[in-house]
């Protein structure tokens, strides 16, 4: 396999998690999108092609760590120290992620038990890239290491669920675009545990350690390490945990948009390549607040990263998702209009557009080596619009599908986000309490 440089670790640990233990790797000098052909030629010959004969006629490698191939215990102590010493220890093993752990002692880990409906050592998921099991006994450990309460088990076996979804994608969370999941609770056990749903909610309640134990399960149990296997370019934020009050909305809530009911209680795992900024739409007088705010967010996704997937559709296409944040203030004023979250939707999706002019020079400059518009709109990906005037307006989503409204935040304050996320689509699971 020939990698970009820094990608080798990656490399062979999807290798060994796929059964390819000695995976031979080639690795490609510098960064390669910035090369030109000559400089390309040049590293490939002066750098990998000795690399590649070498990979291609070294032994195979095939002796095996027996430790490794022992039977796994989920339970087994594997340090016993001060406080002090376990973070140190954790730190070093590259469990935890860089704050100080809660250790999980055995007694805190079957506390969190007592709130699960499975026996500790059941295959709840399988999370790409390491192929890990996630059972209860993982996964409370991780949440412990968090900080979160034992009643939180249940959401983290939901959250766990959600990860090892196919629709999750996890498999493509290590891009160097930086994608991070973001975690929404919603149902009855949002005000019974006392999650955050108004100002700050990401910052206050337990919403800070339920968003850090979905990241650690992220880190330790489906494999993502910075530097490692985790390759954002300026590296990640925390998980965040985000919750909805459905007495603060004029609409149904998330899980209802995915087919649950209002009284179940459910989380869903969503990615984003963002967090900010979070513009504040106003009336001017001329034209209403409602208007303003559809606005507003139609300018905000046209500056999103990732909209050079945005308008691709069917099978061969990267699948791309955005999910707007919005205070209750300004859900009730486009209630007050006449919106409910199908319409705003549809709104977006016909009238976000940009020149195709513009839409092309991101393409062209800003993903190097991928089918051009033109063979994308050939091959079905790309609508027949974009191989119009250079002038024209396209239109920029696939559907009203990939947009999906959350009300939540600060009541008093008129703000929204638009989070874009990629290779994946909001992941819904209901959260199982033990009667």
């Amino acid at each position: 396999m020939v990698t970009a440089a820094g990608f080798t670790m990656l490399a062979r640990l999807t290798g060994k998690s796929s059964g390819v233990k000695s995976l031979r790797i080639a690795e490609y000098p510098g960064p390669i999108g910035l090369h030109d052909e000559q400089t390309i030629a040049r590293n490939v010959r002066a750098k990998l092609v000795d690399q590649i004969v070498a990979g291609l006629t070294a032994g195979l490698g095939e002796a095996r760590d027996a430790a490794a191939n022992a039977a796994w215990d989920p339970r087994a102590v594997v340090f016993t120290g001060t406080l002090d010493e376990i973070n140190r220890h954790f730190l070093d093993q590259d469990w935890s992620d860089g704050l100080p752990i809660v250790p999980p002692t055995v007694e805190r880990v079957e506390a969190f038990m007592r709130h699960c409906t499975e026996p500790y050592d059941k295959p709840i998921s399988t999370l790409q890239s390491a192929n890990l099991a996630a059972v209860p006994w993982n996964i409370a450990v991780n949440g412990v290491m968090a900080g979160c309460s034992p009643e939180h088990m249940p959401i983290l076996v939901a959250a766990a669920r959600a990860l090892g979804d196919d629709r999750a994608s996890l498999a493509n969370l290590g891009s160097t675009s930086m994608i991070v999941p973001y975690v929404l609770i919603n149902g009855p056990i949002v005000e019974q545990l006392g999650l955050a749903t108004g100002a700050q909610l990401v910052s206050r309640g337990p919403n800070p350690a339920i968003g850090r134990a979905i990241g650690l399960m992220v880190r330790n149990i489906a494999g993502y390490r910075p530097g490692k296997t985790y390759m954002g370019t300026f590296g990640y934020p925390l998980v965040v945990a985000l919750a909805e009050d459905p007495k603060a909305s004029p609409w149904p809530t998330f899980q209802v948009d995915q087919g649950f009911g209002a009284g179940q209680n459910t989380v869903t795992i969503g990615v984003t390549n963002n967090w900010g900024p979070l513009p504040a739409p106003a009336s001017a007088g001329d034209v209403s607040a409602a208007q303003v705010a559809l606005d507003l967010t139609m300018r905000e996704i046209t500056k999103k990263h990732r909209l050079f997937d945005f308008p691709g559709r069917g099978a061969r296409a990267e699948k791309a998702m955005l999910t707007i944040l919005m205070s209750p203030a300004i859900a009730r004023t486009l209630a007050d209009e006449g919106y409910d979250k199908p319409k705003i939707k549809q709104y977006l999706y016909e009238n976000t557009r940009m020149p195709l002019r513009e839409f092309q020079w991101i393409y062209d400059y800003t993903t190097p080596g991928l089918a051009t518009i033109s063979e994308r709109v050939r091959a079905g990906v790309f609508p027949e619009e974009y191989l119009g005037d250079p002038e024209s307006m396209v239109r920029l989503l696939s559907s009203s599908d990939m947009v999906h409204i959350v009300v939540c935040g600060d009541p008093d304050r008129n703000r929204l986000m638009v989070l874009e996320g990629g290779h994946t689509e909001p992941t819904t699971k209901e959260i199982v309490l033990r009667q």
